[in-house]
């Protein structure tokens, strides 16, 4: 049964989900985040085969769903079959961010050094066009952080789905990147996840999902949706000691504030 919060006026933001992963129309997704206080979700773009679908969605939902387009770490290796795609788009005032890019050694579809190479091309965009990025980073902290100094603070955007270390938090945080908050908040084995977040600053954090994946408790074994994401800000509320208006309001004023093309409209 999930928590109705809109009884609260609380409005939220999802800024990591995947609307051509999940199953069912794209508008009915969106009817049942509405009804659970969501009311705005960032597409993210992953490969060349899924950015036209993600811009069109967003042209098609806009102002309600906004995009990204990159191209993660597991397609590296077919990088140039995107290139093109999103040279040509960047600038469509549906795309929000850059990503989801960065470097992940724990499946490594792509050579490390494949990974590294088209992680710091985008973000080399992401200076040239005045775009946040979106980034994911698995088993891969110290090549992360020494790809994001490369930059010296140019860079901003989010970890997405942040689970790392203390140490990687406060280095990207001091680098200019905010931490994002799934789901993952919520598993009963992440005390060690939950004990970094206490120390990251509230105005310094977003919420998503990263559906369908990673669905918080209590729809753990369901697939995730934007709907979702006011388990985890009920959850973040109480583990960062504020309340449910002040949470909704300051991650409002974070998104707006790192996505500047994101219309307002909460």
């Amino acid at each position: 049964m999930s928590i109705n919060l809109t009884d609260h006026n609380l409005k939220w933001i999802d800024v990591h989900t995947h609307l051509e992963m999940l199953e069912g129309e794209t508008s009915d997704v969106l009817k049942r985040a509405k009804l659970n206080g969501v009311e705005q979700v960032v597409n993210i773009g992953t490969c060349s085969e899924d950015l036209p679908k993600v811009l069109a969605t967003a042209q098609k939902f806009y102002p309600v769903v906004a995009c990204t387009l990159g191209v993660h770490p597991h397609d590296a290796k077919d990088f140039d079959k995107a290139r093109g795609f999103i040279q040509s788009h960047y600038s469509e005032k549906e795309v929000v961010a850059l990503g989801e890019m960065g470097l992940d050694y724990y499946y490594e579809h792509s050579d490390r050094l494949v990974q590294q190479k088209v992680f710091e091309e985008q973000l080399q965009w992401s200076v040239d066009w005045d775009l946040p990025v979106e980034i994911h980073t698995r088993d891969a902290e110290e090549d992360t952080l020494n790809m994001l100094k490369k930059f010296n603070g140019k860079v901003t955007g989010i970890l997405h789905c942040f689970t790392g270390s203390t140490q990687l938090a406060e280095e990207a945080l001091a680098l200019g990147l905010n931490i994002s908050v799934s789901g993952v908040c919520t598993f009963k084995k992440a005390e060690s996840l939950r004990e970094t977040l206490r120390i990251v600053p509230l105005e310094r954090m977003h919420l998503e999902t990263d559906a369908p994946f990673l669905a918080p408790t209590p729809q753990r074994g369901k697939k995730n949706e934007p709907a979702f994401v006011m388990h985890t800000a009920h959850f973040l509320a109480e583990l960062k000691k504020v309340s449910l208006e002040d949470l909704s309001s300051q991650m409002k004023l974070n998104t707006y504030g790192l996505f500047k093309k994101l219309p307002v409209i909460i």
